[in-house]
């Protein structure tokens, strides 16, 4: 090919970045050539990574068709659709997030009211919990979130509740998943840079507090109840099984799915 890459099972070419020119003229030189390569090849679909350093070679590629697909801070991903019904899979839409609901042995819940809030007459107290970095679990990202805000050291319990809405930041949709945890220490130490006031407030308060928005509240009655959902590590050849599965007529022409890192969810005890 005029220009490497590979070809993965749904029919779509992934140039390899390495082999892209490094001038413009020579970019637009080869490209139609590599056009009509690629659709006497059969191909339904090709993925154009660009790295920052050769973002030049965007704008001719915009000219032969390419879309913009996503990006990341080194890169920027265009695809091109070779057939008309060639399906060309959306970039993530979510962001996820992970909170805790931490009761101590007194019925004492721990709360945080954040710096950064649009009311500052009077705190707004929620519960500890942030986004979860690239890689982390659901479980591992309540805990950490609870230390870093609070320095309250946990353990995960139970997945209690999770939130799904729309219209989030940059218009993208968000998913927040809440855990129960055990606290293993009392002392508070709060993350000046983020957290107003941290406290332990009595649940009953916490429930009827004004300066409580209503879904902290639902969330931690919905802690409170059973049943509930318990963490269970899985088969290790669910993995396997989610990878070879059968793929969707629509997928055709999609980028190759990176396998699971671990596998684990969430079941009924």
């Amino acid at each position: 090919m005029i220009i490497g890459g590979a070809v993965n099972r749904f029919r779509g070419l992934e140039l390899d970045p390495g082999q892209l020119p490094e001038d413009v003229p020579t970019w637009i030189r080869i490209l139609p050539a590599a056009l009509r390569e690629w659709r006497a090849a059969g191909l339904a679909l090709v993925w154009l990574k660009v790295p920052i350093a050769q973002a030049r070679l965007i704008p001719a590629a915009v000219a032969r068709g390419f879309a913009f697909h996503h990006s990341q801070p080194d890169y920027l991903m265009l695809a091109l659709a070779l057939e008309p019904d060639a399906f060309i899979p959306p970039y993530a839409t979510h962001y996820i997030g992970a909170g805790g609901v931490v009761i101590d042995a007194e019925d004492n819940l721990l709360v945080v009211s954040e710096r950064f809030r649009r009311d500052r007459s009077r705190p707004y107290w929620k519960l500890p919990g942030g986004a979860l970095h690239p890689g982390e679990h659901l479980a591992a990202c309540a805990m950490r979130e609870v230390w870093e805000e609070t320095g309250i050291r946990t353990e995960f319990s139970h997945l209690a509740a999770f939130r799904h809405w729309h219209g989030y930041r940059f218009g993208q949709s968000d998913i927040y998943v809440v855990c129960r945890l055990k606290p293993l220490s009392r002392t508070i130490t709060r993350c000046e840079r983020e957290i107003e006031q941290c406290v332990w407030m009595p649940l009953a308060e916490f429930l009827a507090s004004p300066d409580a928005g209503a879904f902290n509240r639902a969330i931690v009655r919905a802690a409170l109840a059973e049943p509930r959902l318990a963490r269970a590590e899985l088969p290790r050849n669910c993995a396997s099984a989610m990878k070879d599965a059968p793929t969707p007529p629509r997928a055709r022409g999609a980028a190759p799915r990176d396998a699971p890192r671990a596998a684990r969810g969430f079941l009924r005890p």
